[in-house]
């Protein structure tokens, strides 16, 4: 089968290339000339563990191509990819689909013959029917099904998400949808992956519940973490104990800094949005974003404070490590990392930063952070490390090293990857979260 995958960023190129590689012709389209030739090129325009071997097997192999013309690409497509962002819109946080409609008109207005197009973008209730509304009113007349498909894909993991996939959610109004769909998936389908077809609105809220609801697990074991720091408790047993329990689960449940990237906190904001427009609010949803853009800040003033407060912090020196909002990606949108050094810069405080893969991004967003060649450069001379990302390479630091770098042995773990005795043994003054 020929699938067009419109957009070439993080959903569509990870989607687009692992749709190749189940065997169909994939070509993915993207307006930036830019990004194409980068990515004919074999050059990847964003850090995902094993997405350049996939790439270049499938171009090589003849099933994956890249063009900036969308006429072009999508001629003789039997399903047409929407895969274009949908950022917070500015000014009142909407999801901003523009992208998505302009998609859509241009789809309507080349297209050969009948085809099913696909919402992969994260948008909100009732996208799919405007998306229908604009194709027809192109004046197109082939046969077009619209489909809601959203991704699962965790940043960092995602190739392994697409290909091992927990539920593949189908929303589609006719038959001739769920077919097309059925053969789009058939290689997942044949090693049982479950597929839940489900209405097109269903499946556009099915996303924005799920990641609010991952969220909300995220702020809960948070909040969960300043009551142990409190009553003399361990926030990691108290997630084991809760986690064992099949009817919550363990996953999500790591204390930490809040949660960021590129759909937390624009989908949670975005299904808000959503309810207000349909006068039933979420309370809770809106608790959880009030509550993780706070905290964000808060693990700023828990590196101050074990500076000996805001007098003694002014002037000292504190080493970022992590700047990414979670391993393995180079993504730096809402990460805490951008709120915690800017609390420490506002404090007063000197600020040095690292991370394996995000430093190019991170530069421009924290100006006020001197960026480092590596973990041990961004430690000299300075009074207290904190881990703010658990990168593997942050995991086994030489400590003895660190010490010797280091104004004063602090470490301040943000996300729990050591254990305190241990690190107090090592000499080290040492503050986790939720953990005495």
């Amino acid at each position: 089968m020929k699938i067009a995958m419109v957009g070439s960023g993080y959903v569509g190129l990870v989607s687009g290339a692992c749709f190749a590689d189940f065997g169909h012709e994939v070509a993915c389209i993207d307006k930036d000339q830019s990004k194409i030739d980068r990515l004919r090129e074999g050059e990847m325009p964003i850090y995902e563990p094993g997405l350049d071997a996939l790439v270049e097997n499938n171009v090589k192999a003849g099933r994956l191509s890249f063009t900036t013309d969308l006429a072009e690409g999508i001629a003789g497509a039997q399903a047409i990819f929407i895969a274009v962002g949908t950022p917070s819109r500015r000014g009142d946080g909407h999801a901003d689909l523009s992208f998505v409609h302009a998609v859509a008109r241009e789809v309507g207005e080349n297209l050969a013959g009948e085809a099913v197009v696909v919402t992969k973008s994260t948008v909100p209730v009732g996208t799919g029917d405007e998306v229908e509304r604009i194709i027809a009113e192109t004046g197109c007349t082939h046969r077009v099904s619209v489909v809601s498909n959203p991704e699962f894909l965790r940043e960092g993991a995602a190739i392994g998400d697409f290909k091992r996939p927990d539920r593949i959610v189908i929303g589609a109004e006719d038959d001739f949808g769920r077919e097309v769909m059925r053969e789009v998936y058939r290689p997942l389908f044949l090693n049982e992956s479950p597929i839940l077809f489900v209405s097109r609105r269903s499946a556009e809220l099915i996303k924005y519940a799920a990641n609010a609801f991952l969220a909300t697990k995220i702020t809960f074991i948070n909040e969960m973490a300043d009551l142990c720091e409190k009553v003399g408790a361990n926030v990691q047993d108290v997630s084991r104990g809760i986690g064992m329990d099949n009817r919550i689960g363990p996953k999500f449940l790591h204390a930490g800094p809040g949660y960021g990237g590129s759909c937390f906190p624009k989908d949670t904001l975005a299904l808000l949005k959503t309810a207000e427009d349909y006068d039933s609010p979420v309370r809770i949803v809106e608790a959880v974003v009030k509550t993780n853009d706070s905290r964000k800040r808060a693990m700023g003033r828990k590196v101050i404070e074990a500076l000996g407060g805001l007098e003694a912090a002014r002037g000292r020196k504190v080493a970022l490590l992590g700047l990414t909002f979670k391993p393995n990606t180079d993504d730096m949108r809402d990460s805490p990392a951008i709120a915690i050094a800017q609390a420490l810069a506002d404090a007063g405080v000197d600020v040095s930063g690292y991370d394996p893969e995000g430093m190019e991004q991170a530069a421009p967003l924290m100006p006020e952070v001197r960026m480092c060649d590596s973990p041990y450069e961004a430690i000299e001379g300075a009074d207290a490390v904190a881990i703010v990302t658990e990168w593997d390479a942050f995991r086994a630091l030489d400590l003895a090293r660190v010490k010797s770098l280091a104004n004063a042995p602090v470490m301040v773990d943000l996300r729990n990857i050591y254990k305190p005795d241990d690190m107090r043994a090592a000499g080290f003054e040492y503050v986790s979260v939720g953990r005495c």
